[in-house]
């Protein structure tokens, strides 16, 4: 019985994160202890214990005599979670070996086939987009830092969805990861640090024009964040 509760409260919160980080839970959200658990077919306790963790990572706003809430996008975690990607993937390009794991290049470059499929679908696009960052750690030897990164990146995967949903197209990333591919095969660790820091501040490239078009989305004390755009050597 104890492990059952244990795989509960597991399945209600990695089912919850997933439905606030794809939006299908939008930012502003409110939320029903009752209605979710009656929705996932749990009791409430699992559901409440799971929006706490949410709450922990910044996902949702749980207001004492008040509601719980989907927390909206914050523009600061946003930036928080841009730096600390742009840290962990441009140190890990330094560390690619002499000699590339040919398996992992043979995956790399099936995903990015997939990824240049006409029409495809959003949360698909997204899935490998996740696997080629996480190959190219792989690459480096550091694909065991990629939960850490994953687990502080929620409230960007939001901001990148509203951008991918609402102003690019996943066509555009596809190329971006052609490029970053494309220098980290040919040795030219410089123009794939430049490449990467560029398609990675991608998402701030629109977020403004979509925060003026659907405030009610961001958090209201958000301030655009600083973001040069100048790549480094």
């Amino acid at each position: 019985m104890r492990e059952r509760g244990r795989s509960n409260r597991r399945v209600v919160h990695e089912t919850l994160r997933r439905q606030v980080l794809t939006l299908q839970l939008r930012p502003g959200a409110a939320l029903s202890e009752n209605e979710l658990a009656a929705a996932l077919g749990v009791s409430r306790t699992p559901v409440r214990e799971s929006l706490i963790l949410l709450a922990e990572e910044g996902l949702v706003q749980v207001l004492p005599q008040v509601g719980s809430f989907v927390s909206r996008v914050d523009i600061q975690r946003v930036a928080d979670a841009q730096f600390l990607r742009e840290a962990v993937e441009l140190a890990a390009l330094e560390d690619l070996p002499p000699e590339l794991d040919a398996g992992v290049v043979r995956e790399l470059e099936a995903n990015l086939a997939r990824q240049r499929e006409p029409e495809i679908d959003l949360e698909e696009f997204f899935a490998l987009d996740e696997e080629f960052h996480r190959g190219l750690l792989t690459l480096s030897g550091h694909g065991n830092a990629w939960p850490t990164v994953v687990s502080a990146k929620g409230h960007l995967d939001r901001a990148r969805r509203l951008g991918l949903s609402e102003a690019n197209s996943p066509a555009v990333f596809a190329g971006q990861h052609v490029a970053i591919l494309r220098a980290v095969t040919g040795g030219d660790v410089a123009l794939a640090r430049s490449t990467m820091r560029a398609h990675l501040r991608e998402v701030f490239a629109d977020i403004e024009r979509i925060r003026e078009g659907k405030p009610e989305l961001f958090a209201s004390d958000s301030a655009a964040p600083n973001c040069p755009g100048a790549p480094d050597g």
